[in-house]
C-alpha cells in the first residue's frame, strides 16, 4: 500500500523535488502561523493524509502518508479526510510559563494556530503552526488499551537540503553518542547506515533550516528515521519488548518482542511530531519542544537545584601538587581534595563515578576507602553535594529502596547509566525513575540515555541527559562534531556534554591518555563551551590541579550560569560556527567557537541597556591554531552602540562576561 501512495506523492510533487502554490491564510484545507509566514496546505490525494509546508511562499517540506495503525485499523479513515479540505477555523493561543529549569529563558511565549479534527472513531489529529515550526499529534478517546503498529509519515525536503544526523544500530541499541554525518537524502539513502537518531537537522544553502524532532514522549518508543526512497525520511521504532535479561552488571539482552511498538491505555495524547522551519540563529533560540512537553507535575520544585559539578572520571581522579600528600583514587581524601575545590568556586557538586561503591550491583555499600558517611559530613560542612553514580540496573532492582536511603543520607543527586536503548519499556523506566526519585528530593543526571523528549519538563528534577558525544570520547571528541551540537542535540535540551579541559591541543597535535586528559580545540574554545551548551548539570572536567594552576580562567568557568533568563543567537551557521550571547540578572555571557576554519566575526551589542558596561573576554592567542593553550585576556568599556571584531583560530573560540 505504501508502495502505491509513494508513487502517487512522487507524481503529485515530483521525483527531484515538489513544487506547490503558495496558499493564502484562509484558503480551503490551510492553516497558516499567526505572523502568516508559514502556511500549511492539506492535501489527501490517493486516500491518505498529507500536508505541504510553504514559509514566505515558497516550499520546503511537505508530509505524506500520516497515519496512525492501532490493531488493524489504521487512521484516519478515508471518509474524514473530506474534512481537511474545508475552510478551516483555527484557534489562536497566546500564552506563556515559565519553566523550572530555564536553559535558554526564565519566560517562554507561546503564540501558535491550532486545529483539532476527526480522523475516526476516538480519534482526533491535532495540528498546531507557530511562527517558527509545524508540529501535530493523534489525541485518542478509546476505552481499554489499544496496541499502536505504527506511527508514520513521510517527509520530503525541497530540493537542495543536506541532512545532518547520527546514526544508529538497526536494533536501537545506542547510547546516542555517535559522530554526525552530513549527505543530501538521497546519498543517505545509499549509505550502509540508514538508521538514525531523533532530532535530523536539515540545511538549505539560503539557511533555511528544518529541524526534525518529538516532544511528549510518555508509555511510548523513541523515534528514529531511516530513509528507503532516496528522497524522503520515514520514522521508525523499536518494538515493544516482552521478555530480556540483564547481560552483566550494566546491560540487557531483549529476548522476545511484541509485534507492536506499544501496548498502552485508549484515552490519551500520542507524542507530538515536529518540525522548526527557521534559520541558524532561530534553531538556537527556539522552544518548541519545551512548547509541547507536559507542565510540571511537582508543585514544590524549591529542592530542585540545577549546578555545576566537579567531576574525577575524566582526569583520573588523580590530583597533583604541593598541597597533595595522599594516595589518589576512589577514597575518602581524594574527595575531600575535590571538595575543598568546589567550596572555593562556588560549585555545587562533586560527582563519584564508577569506584564509589564496594560492588556495581549495590548501591548501599561505599568501598571501605571511602569513608561515605563522613564524606558526606565534610561535604555538608563546605557546602558541597555529592552525585553518585549507578549502572541502571542496580537501581531498577532496588528501586523500592534506594533513593529513600540516599535521602537519608543527605545525598541528592545521582547519575544513572548505560540504559543505551529507547523502546516503551525504557522510555516507563526513565519516568518511573524520575517520579521516585522526585518523592525524596534527589535530581538526577542520565548518561548512556537517549535525547530529551519532554519528561524533564513533566519532572524538571532531570536536570540533563548525556546522548551526546562529549569530552569523555577524548581524541574522538572533535570541534568539527562538537560545532553541530548546538543545533540538534542541544536544541532539544540539556546535553551533559562534560566540558572544561585545561590541557588545550589541536586535532592534528592530539596526543594524551589520563590522568593527563587532553581536550580539541583551543583554551577559549573550552571556555566559551560553558556559554554555548545546555546542561542544569554543567561539568568541570578536569583535574582541580589545573584548574588552581589557570585561575583567571576557572573564576570565569565557574561564574558561568547553568539556567538563564534571555537567549540570543549572534551569529550562527549551522555546522560552522555559532555565537550566542545570554543573559543571567544583570549579567551578559557570550560564547563563541568555530570548526577547523578560522573565523572574523562582528557582533553588535544593541541587546544592552544603557549606560557602560564593563567587558572580559578571553580570546584565542596569537598561536593558539598550533599552540591551542594560548589564549589572551582583555578588558574594555562598552555601550550599546560598542562593535565587536573578534578573530577564533581553527576550533577556537571567544568567551566573554558584560557586566
Amino acid at each position: 500500500m505504501r508502495k502505491i501512495l509513494f508513487i502517487l506523492a512522487c507524481v503529485l510533487f515530483g521525483i527531484q523535488g515538489f513544487a506547490a502554490p503558495a496558499p493564502q491564510a484562509g484558503q480551503k484545507g490551510t492553516v497558516a502561523s499567526p505572523d502568516g509566514a508559514i502556511v500549511v496546505e492539506f492535501n489527501t490525494a490517493g486516500g491518505s493524509l498529507g500536508y505541504t509546508v510553504t514559509q514566505n511562499g515558497k516550499p520546503v517540506y511537505a508530509l505524506s502518508d500520516i497515519s496512525i495503525s492501532l490493531g488493524k485499523e489504521t487512521l484516519p479513515s478515508k471518509n474524514k479526510l473530506s474534512a481537511f479540505g474545508k475552510r478551516l477555523a483555527p484557534r489562536r493561543v497566546q500564552r506563556s510559563f515559565k519553566p523550572v529549569v530555564p536553559l535558554k529563558f526564565s519566560t517562554i511565549n507561546e503564540d501558535y494556530n491550532e486545529v483539532s479534527i476527526s480522523v475516526g472513531s476516538g480519534c482526533q489529529f491535532q495540528l498546531r503552526v507557530m511562527n517558527n515550526g509545524v508540529a501535530y499529534r493523534f489525541v485518542l478517546s478509546r476505552k481499554g488499551s489499544v496496541d499502536v503498529y505504527d506511527d508514520h509519515f513521510a517527509l520530503k525536503p525541497a530540493e537542495g537540503f543536506v541532512a545532518h544526523y547520527q546514526t544508529a544500530p538497526e536494533n536501537f541499541n545506542t547510547s546516542y553518542e555517535e559522530t554526525y554525518r552530513s549527505a543530501p537524502v538521497s546519498q543517505w539513502a545509499a549509505s550502509d547506515r540508514k538508521t538514525t537518531t531523533v532530532p535530523v537537522l536539515l540545511s538549505a544553502a539560503d539557511d533555511t533550516q528544518l529541524l526534525i524532532g518529538e516532544s511528549d514522549v510518555d508509555d511510548y518508543p523513541h523515534q528514529f528515521m531511516t530513509t528507503t526512497d532516496g528522497v524522503s525520511l520515514v520514522p521508525i521504532y523499536p518494538k515493544s519488548p516482552l521478555k530480556w535479561e540483564p547481560s552483566g552488571d550494566r546491560s540487557e539482552k531483549i529476548t522476545e518482542e511484541a509485534p507492536y511498538i506499544a501496548r498502552t491505555t485508549g484515552r490519551r495524547s500520542l507524542p507530538w511530531r515536529w518540525v522548526a522551519v527557521t534559520d541558524s540563529k532561530g534553531i538556537i533560540e527556539q522552544t518548541i519542544p519545551a512548547q509541547l512537553a507536559r507542565r510540571s507535575a511537582l508543585t514544590d520544585t524549591s529542592w530542585i537545584h540545577p549546578g555545576q559539578v566537579s567531576w574525577e572520571w575524566w582526569n583520573g581522579a588523580a590530583p597533583y601538587g604541593p598541597d597533595v600528600n595522599f594516595r589518589y583514587g576512589c577514597n575518602y581524601d581524594t574527595y575531600c581534595y575535590f571538595a575543598d575545590f568546589a567550596a572555593k568556586y562556588g560549585i555545587r557538586y562533586i560527582l563519584l563515578d564508577e569506584g564509589w561503591a564496594k560492588s556495581t550491583r549495590d548501591p548501599f555499600h561505599g568501598n571501605d576507602e571511602l569513608r561515605l558517611p563522613d564524606l558526606i559530613k565534610y561535604c555538608n560542612a563546605k557546602g558541597v553535594k555529592l552525585i553518585l553514580w549507578l549502572p541502571w540496573l542496580a537501581v531498577w532492582n532496588n528501586l523500592d529502596t534506594i533513593f529513600e536511603t540516599y535521602e537519608q543520607w543527605g545525598i541528592t543527586a545521582v547519575k544513572v547509566d548505560f540504559m543505551d536503548h529507547a523502546d516503551q519499556w525504557m522510555t516507563n523506566f526513565y519516568k518511573k525513575v524520575t517520579a521516585e526519585a522526585a518523592r525524596h528530593h534527589i535530581v538526577i543526571d542520565w548518561h548512556g540515555a537517549f535525547t530529551p523528549a519532554g519528561l524533564e519538563y513533566e519532572y524538571p528534577n532531570l536536570l540533563s541527559y548525556e546522548g551526546v558525544r562529549g569530552l569523555e570520547q577524548m581524541e574522538n571528541c572533535r570541534p568539527e562534531n562538537t560545532i553541530f551540537i548546538p543545533f540538534i542535540r542541544n536544541a532539544v535540551g540539556a546535553a551533559d556534554f562534560t566540558p572544561g579541559g585545561m590541557f588545550n591541543i589541536q586535532p592534528d597535535r592530539y596526543h594524551a591518555v589520563r590522568p593527563n586528559s587532553g581536550a580539541m580545540g583551543t583554551r577559549a574554545y573550552q571556555m566559551a563551551l560553558y556559554v554555548i551548551l545546555e546542561s542544569g548539570v554543567q561539568m568541570l572536567a578536569d583535574n582541580p590541579a589545573l584548574y588552581y594552576q589557570n585561575d583567571d580562567c576557572t573564576r570565569f568557568i565557574s561564574s558561568v550560569p547553568v539556567t538563564w533568563d534571555e537567549t540570543r543567537c549572534l551569529a550562527a551557521k549551522a555546522g560552522e560556527y555559532v555565537v550566542v550571547a545570554k543573559r543571567k540578572g544583570s549579567k551578559w555571557f557570550i560564547g563563541a567557537i568555530t570548526n577547523d576554519k578560522p573565523r572574523d566575526l562582528t557582533l553588535n551589542l544593541d541587546f544592552l541597556g544603557a549606560g557602560q558596561h564593563n567587558l572580559t573576554a578571553f580570546r584565542d592567542g596569537l598561536n593558539a591554531d598550533f599552540q591551542a593553550m594560548h589564549y589572551n585576556k582583555d578588558q574594555q568599556s562598552v555601550s550599546v552602540s560598542t562593535t565587536l571584531n573578534i578573530h577564533l583560530v581553527r576550533n577556537g573560540g571567544w568567551a566573554a562576561v558584560i557586566e
